[in-house]
Protein backbone atom coordinates (compact mmCIF):
# COMPACT_ATOMS: atom_id res chain seq x y z
CA UNK A 1 0.00 0.00 0.00
CA UNK A 2 2.59 2.12 0.65
CA UNK A 3 4.68 1.60 -2.38
CA UNK A 4 1.42 2.65 -4.29
CA UNK A 5 1.00 5.58 -2.43
CA UNK A 6 4.71 7.00 -3.32
CA UNK A 7 3.39 5.72 -7.28
CA UNK A 8 0.81 7.57 -7.29
CA UNK A 9 2.17 10.50 -5.90
CA UNK A 10 4.87 10.64 -8.15
CA UNK A 11 2.36 10.21 -11.22
CA UNK A 12 0.33 13.33 -9.34
CA UNK A 13 3.56 15.49 -9.51
CA UNK A 14 4.41 13.87 -13.37
CA UNK A 15 1.57 15.19 -14.18
CA UNK A 16 1.15 18.39 -12.48
CA UNK A 17 4.46 19.13 -14.40
CA UNK A 18 3.60 18.45 -17.81
CA UNK A 19 0.72 21.04 -17.70
CA UNK A 20 2.96 23.65 -16.44
CA UNK A 21 4.79 23.64 -19.51
CA UNK A 22 2.46 25.09 -22.19
CA UNK A 23 3.14 24.13 -25.28
CA UNK A 24 3.76 27.02 -27.78
CA UNK A 25 0.73 27.84 -30.30
CA UNK A 26 1.93 28.46 -33.84
CA UNK A 27 -0.66 31.77 -35.29
CA UNK A 28 -2.95 30.63 -37.66
CA UNK A 29 -1.58 31.08 -41.43
CA UNK A 30 2.50 31.28 -39.69
CA UNK A 31 3.45 28.40 -41.65
CA UNK A 32 1.93 29.33 -44.74
CA UNK A 33 3.76 32.25 -44.99
CA UNK A 34 7.14 31.86 -43.95
CA UNK A 35 7.22 28.82 -46.77
CA UNK A 36 5.84 31.56 -49.35
CA UNK A 37 8.27 34.34 -48.38
CA UNK A 38 10.84 31.50 -48.06
CA UNK A 39 10.30 30.19 -51.52
CA UNK A 40 10.35 33.57 -53.42
CA UNK A 41 13.65 33.99 -52.10
CA UNK A 42 14.75 30.44 -53.32
CA UNK A 43 13.48 31.69 -56.57
CA UNK A 44 15.48 34.73 -56.46
CA UNK A 45 18.94 32.58 -55.26
CA UNK A 46 17.78 30.49 -58.69
CA UNK A 47 18.03 33.34 -61.24
CA UNK A 48 21.24 33.43 -63.38
CA UNK A 49 20.97 36.57 -64.85
CA UNK A 50 23.76 38.85 -66.52
CA UNK A 51 24.57 42.55 -64.93
CA UNK A 52 22.46 44.99 -67.94
CA UNK A 53 24.94 47.54 -68.15
CA UNK A 54 24.98 50.37 -70.68
CA UNK A 55 28.05 53.14 -71.46
CA UNK A 56 27.49 57.29 -71.26
CA UNK A 57 26.36 56.93 -74.73
CA UNK A 58 23.51 54.23 -74.23
CA UNK A 59 25.06 51.32 -75.97
CA UNK A 60 24.89 47.65 -73.78
CA UNK A 61 27.75 46.62 -72.72
CA UNK A 62 28.73 43.10 -73.61
CA UNK A 63 27.68 40.80 -70.52
CA UNK A 64 27.47 36.71 -69.56
CA UNK A 65 26.50 34.45 -66.82
CA UNK A 66 28.91 31.87 -66.07
CA UNK A 67 27.92 29.89 -62.70
CA UNK A 68 31.25 29.36 -60.34
CA UNK A 69 31.36 26.08 -58.74
CA UNK A 70 32.98 27.68 -55.84
CA UNK A 71 30.60 29.81 -53.61
CA UNK A 72 28.50 28.77 -50.27
CA UNK A 73 25.95 30.57 -47.84
CA UNK A 74 26.59 33.79 -45.75
CA UNK A 75 27.33 33.20 -42.69
CA UNK A 76 26.78 34.97 -38.78
CA UNK A 77 29.56 36.74 -37.37
CA UNK A 78 27.63 37.90 -34.49
CA UNK A 79 25.14 37.22 -31.57
CA UNK A 80 22.76 40.31 -30.99
CA UNK A 81 21.28 39.45 -27.17
CA UNK A 82 18.03 41.23 -26.55
CA UNK A 83 14.86 41.04 -23.99
CA UNK A 84 11.46 40.92 -25.22
CA UNK A 85 10.11 43.56 -22.67
CA UNK A 86 7.07 41.83 -23.12
CA UNK A 87 5.02 39.20 -20.94
CA UNK A 88 5.15 35.74 -22.41
CA UNK A 89 7.21 33.51 -24.63
CA UNK A 90 3.24 33.09 -26.52
CA UNK A 91 3.06 36.79 -26.89
CA UNK A 92 6.43 37.52 -28.55
CA UNK A 93 6.08 34.32 -30.61
CA UNK A 94 2.34 35.86 -31.44
CA UNK A 95 4.28 39.88 -31.92
CA UNK A 96 7.30 37.97 -34.81
CA UNK A 97 4.14 35.88 -36.65
CA UNK A 98 2.38 39.31 -37.47
CA UNK A 99 3.66 41.30 -40.54
CA UNK A 100 2.63 44.58 -39.14
CA UNK A 101 5.30 44.12 -36.42
CA UNK A 102 8.06 44.48 -38.76
CA UNK A 103 10.33 42.86 -36.30
CA UNK A 104 11.81 39.47 -35.69
CA UNK A 105 14.99 37.36 -34.30
CA UNK A 106 16.49 33.94 -34.97
CA UNK A 107 15.68 32.72 -31.35
CA UNK A 108 13.11 33.10 -28.16
CA UNK A 109 14.52 31.51 -25.35
CA UNK A 110 11.61 31.73 -22.34
CA UNK A 111 11.61 31.31 -18.77
CA UNK A 112 11.01 27.98 -18.46
CA UNK A 113 14.34 27.29 -20.70
CA UNK A 114 12.22 26.48 -24.07
CA UNK A 115 14.18 27.30 -27.16
CA UNK A 116 12.29 28.37 -30.20
CA UNK A 117 13.89 28.92 -33.35
CA UNK A 118 12.22 31.10 -35.41
CA UNK A 119 14.21 31.81 -38.61
CA UNK A 120 16.94 29.66 -40.76
CA UNK A 121 20.34 30.81 -39.03
CA UNK A 122 21.32 31.88 -42.76
CA UNK A 123 18.52 34.35 -43.02
CA UNK A 124 18.46 37.76 -41.90
CA UNK A 125 15.74 38.56 -39.06
CA UNK A 126 14.92 42.23 -38.38
CA UNK A 127 16.21 42.79 -34.93
CA UNK A 128 19.19 44.70 -34.73
CA UNK A 129 17.00 47.80 -36.27
CA UNK A 130 18.93 51.09 -36.78
CA UNK A 131 22.60 50.19 -35.31
CA UNK A 132 26.19 50.47 -35.79
CA UNK A 133 29.19 48.63 -34.14
CA UNK A 134 32.70 49.11 -35.56
CA UNK A 135 32.48 50.16 -39.16
CA UNK A 136 29.59 47.82 -39.79
CA UNK A 137 26.44 49.68 -40.06
CA UNK A 138 23.85 46.93 -41.23
CA UNK A 139 24.00 44.37 -38.10
CA UNK A 140 20.68 42.17 -39.12
CA UNK A 141 22.98 40.96 -42.30
CA UNK A 142 25.65 39.83 -40.07
CA UNK A 143 24.31 38.88 -37.10
CA UNK A 144 21.92 36.21 -35.22
CA UNK A 145 19.51 37.99 -33.06
CA UNK A 146 18.33 35.94 -29.91
CA UNK A 147 15.10 37.49 -27.49
CA UNK A 148 14.98 36.21 -24.18
CA UNK A 149 11.40 36.21 -22.44
CA UNK A 150 11.79 38.93 -19.78
CA UNK A 151 10.10 42.35 -19.30
CA UNK A 152 13.61 44.25 -18.33
CA UNK A 153 12.83 44.80 -14.81
CA UNK A 154 13.14 41.69 -13.96
CA UNK A 155 16.01 38.94 -13.04
CA UNK A 156 16.79 36.61 -16.17
CA UNK A 157 15.94 32.17 -14.45
CA UNK A 158 17.97 30.23 -13.93
CA UNK A 159 16.63 27.49 -16.42
CA UNK A 160 16.72 30.23 -19.04
CA UNK A 161 20.29 31.21 -18.46
CA UNK A 162 21.05 27.78 -19.14
CA UNK A 163 19.85 27.14 -22.09
CA UNK A 164 21.12 30.12 -23.62
CA UNK A 165 24.72 29.42 -22.69
CA UNK A 166 23.61 25.92 -24.90
CA UNK A 167 22.40 27.87 -27.47
CA UNK A 168 25.23 30.38 -27.54
CA UNK A 169 27.59 27.33 -27.80
CA UNK A 170 26.18 25.67 -30.24
CA UNK A 171 26.46 29.16 -32.41
CA UNK A 172 29.37 29.64 -31.36
CA UNK A 173 30.81 26.27 -32.46
CA UNK A 174 29.02 25.99 -35.73
CA UNK A 175 29.85 29.50 -37.30
CA UNK A 176 33.40 30.26 -35.96
CA UNK A 177 31.54 33.15 -33.85
CA UNK A 178 35.01 35.59 -31.98
CA UNK A 179 34.30 36.17 -28.37
CA UNK A 180 34.19 39.69 -28.83
CA UNK A 181 31.17 39.23 -31.66
CA UNK A 182 28.17 38.18 -28.23
CA UNK A 183 27.03 42.18 -27.86
CA UNK A 184 23.67 43.27 -26.53
CA UNK A 185 20.90 45.57 -28.45
CA UNK A 186 22.08 48.14 -26.21
CA UNK A 187 25.96 48.10 -27.41
CA UNK A 188 25.23 48.74 -30.95
CA UNK A 189 22.48 51.55 -30.47
CA UNK A 190 23.68 53.34 -27.63
CA UNK A 191 20.73 55.76 -26.70
CA UNK A 192 18.02 54.15 -28.85
CA UNK A 193 18.06 50.75 -27.17
CA UNK A 194 18.53 49.78 -23.16
CA UNK A 195 18.46 45.48 -23.46
CA UNK A 196 18.98 42.95 -22.43
CA UNK A 197 18.77 45.51 -19.06
CA UNK A 198 20.53 45.44 -15.84
CA UNK A 199 19.83 42.25 -14.75
CA UNK A 200 21.55 40.74 -17.79
CA UNK A 201 24.44 38.11 -16.28
CA UNK A 202 27.15 38.93 -18.63
CA UNK A 203 29.77 38.64 -16.62
CA UNK A 204 28.61 34.77 -16.83
CA UNK A 205 28.47 34.68 -20.34
CA UNK A 206 32.22 36.25 -20.75
CA UNK A 207 33.05 33.09 -18.49
CA UNK A 208 32.01 30.89 -20.64
CA UNK A 209 33.69 32.97 -23.57
CA UNK A 210 30.74 34.72 -24.87
CA UNK A 211 32.34 38.11 -24.76
CA UNK A 212 34.54 39.89 -22.45
CA UNK A 213 34.55 41.48 -18.92
CA UNK A 214 36.29 42.87 -16.60
CA UNK A 215 39.12 41.88 -14.61
CA UNK A 216 38.26 40.85 -10.76
CA UNK A 217 41.47 43.53 -9.86
CA UNK A 218 41.83 46.07 -12.82
CA UNK A 219 45.14 47.99 -13.67
CA UNK A 220 44.15 51.58 -13.17
CA UNK A 221 43.94 53.55 -16.65
CA UNK A 222 46.75 55.80 -17.24
CA UNK A 223 46.55 59.78 -16.50
CA UNK A 224 46.45 60.46 -20.00
CA UNK A 225 43.61 57.93 -21.25
CA UNK A 226 41.39 58.65 -23.86
CA UNK A 227 37.93 56.98 -23.09
CA UNK A 228 36.64 58.03 -26.19
CA UNK A 229 39.15 56.38 -28.58
CA UNK A 230 38.78 53.22 -26.65
CA UNK A 231 35.28 53.09 -26.66
CA UNK A 232 35.22 53.41 -30.53
CA UNK A 233 38.21 51.14 -30.78
CA UNK A 234 36.10 48.39 -29.04
CA UNK A 235 33.16 49.14 -31.03
CA UNK A 236 30.78 51.82 -30.03
CA UNK A 237 29.52 54.35 -32.10
CA UNK A 238 30.99 57.74 -30.25
CA UNK A 239 29.53 60.31 -32.57
CA UNK A 240 27.21 60.72 -29.07
CA UNK A 241 29.23 60.39 -26.82
CA UNK A 242 27.01 60.66 -23.50
CA UNK A 243 25.21 57.57 -25.19
CA UNK A 244 27.97 55.58 -25.95
CA UNK A 245 29.50 55.89 -22.36
CA UNK A 246 25.60 54.80 -21.14
CA UNK A 247 25.44 52.03 -23.06
CA UNK A 248 29.35 50.80 -22.38
CA UNK A 249 28.30 51.04 -18.43
CA UNK A 250 24.92 49.58 -19.32
CA UNK A 251 26.92 46.08 -20.62
CA UNK A 252 29.73 46.79 -18.55
CA UNK A 253 29.13 48.08 -15.09
CA UNK A 254 25.18 47.49 -14.83
CA UNK A 255 25.21 49.00 -11.24
CA UNK A 256 25.55 52.75 -12.64
CA UNK A 257 24.49 53.44 -15.91
CA UNK A 258 24.87 57.69 -15.85
CA UNK A 259 27.13 58.98 -18.87
CA UNK A 260 29.67 60.07 -16.49
CA UNK A 261 32.89 58.54 -16.45
CA UNK A 262 34.26 57.81 -12.82
CA UNK A 263 37.94 57.02 -12.27
CA UNK A 264 36.09 52.86 -11.33
CA UNK A 265 34.02 53.39 -14.73
CA UNK A 266 37.66 54.60 -16.75
CA UNK A 267 39.98 51.38 -15.21
CA UNK A 268 36.86 49.00 -15.95
CA UNK A 269 37.30 50.46 -19.48
CA UNK A 270 40.97 50.23 -19.87
CA UNK A 271 40.59 46.57 -19.39
CA UNK A 272 37.82 45.56 -21.40
CA UNK A 273 39.25 47.51 -24.18
CA UNK A 274 42.67 45.94 -23.99
CA UNK A 275 40.84 42.88 -24.44
CA UNK A 276 39.25 43.41 -27.14
CA UNK A 277 42.70 45.08 -29.18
Amino acid sequence: MKRYSYLLLFFVIAVASCKSKKAVVTPPEAKSVYKSQLDSFINIAKQMNPAVLTDSLGMAIPSDFVGTVNFNLRKPNYVILHYTAQDSLQQTINTFTIARTQVSAHYVVGKDGRVVHMLNDYLRAWQAGVSKWGSVTDMNSCSIGIEIDNNGNEPFTEPQVKSLLLLLAQLKRAYNIPTANFIGHADIAPGRKPDPGPYFPWQRLAAKGFGYWSDDIVVPAPANFDYETALKLIGYDTRRLNYAVEAFKRHFVQTDITPQMTQLDLNILYNVYKKYN
